[in-house]
């Protein structure tokens, strides 16, 4: 009997931006020396990958091009992980939006399709390109060890989307920075089953 393919794909946040932490969206801050220190302490030495992929933004791309010129991997920019459009919200810290409606972000957690900044993506979008990303990888790299680095709204869709979490509910998800969430895949019958093995930890 043949051994059935197995892909695993590593979740990895980016790092602190410089400016700290905001509402950041698509606005492409570099990493800050913090940043820097909390994405190399939470790989290491360890290189289990085969490929690594990265959003196209700053402050994922910058680590993924040392990481994978480190080890000598192959590298693919995907400009559909970069994280969700904020509208207003970009650039803006919890601070400066809560000053006049206390209660703003607690409604956006709440249930983000219903209380979403304004002229932010909508979410239903932002999860479709996710998805189109997600199936992209798993046609090129099936059956590899697989690094993404990317930011906490890519890694709440591909969560949601493995353990059929509701659209409204994503939120309720927390992603450390430098967090390593993986993902194990079995393909049968021709299709991936997919298996949450940990999330936003340290290799």
């Amino acid at each position: 009997m043949s051994q059935k393919p197995i892909t695993t794909l590593d979740l990895m946040r980016h790092g602190e931006p410089v400016g700290g932490r905001k509402y950041r969206g698509q606005t492409d801050d570099p990493l800050s020396e913090k940043g820097w220190k909390q994405m190399r302490d939470a790989v290491g030495d360890h290189c289990p990958w085969q490929v690594v992929v990265s959003s196209s933004l700053s402050r994922c791309a910058d680590f993924a091009r040392e990481l994978a010129a480190r080890h000598g991997l192959p590298l693919e920019i995907d400009a559909r992980l970069v994280e969700l459009g904020f509208g207003a919200w970009e650039g803006r810290t919890a601070d400066e939006l809560t000053i006049n409606d206390p209660d703003i972000l607690i409604r956006f957690r709440h249930d983000p399709v219903t209380h979403a900044p304004p002229g932010a993506e909508p979410l239903a979008e932002f999860r479709d390109r996710i998805h189109s990303a997600w199936n992209s990888l798993l046609e090129s790299y099936g059956g590899k060890n697989v690094l993404v680095v990317a930011h906490a709204g890519v890694i709440r869709m591909v969560v949601a989307h493995v353990l059929n979490v509701p659209l409204r509910d994503t939120f309720r998800l927390q992603v450390p920075n430098a967090g390593i969430s993986r993902i194990r895949l079995e393909k049968h019958d021709g299709q991936w089953f997919p298996q949450l093995l940990f999330h936003g930890r340290s290799l």
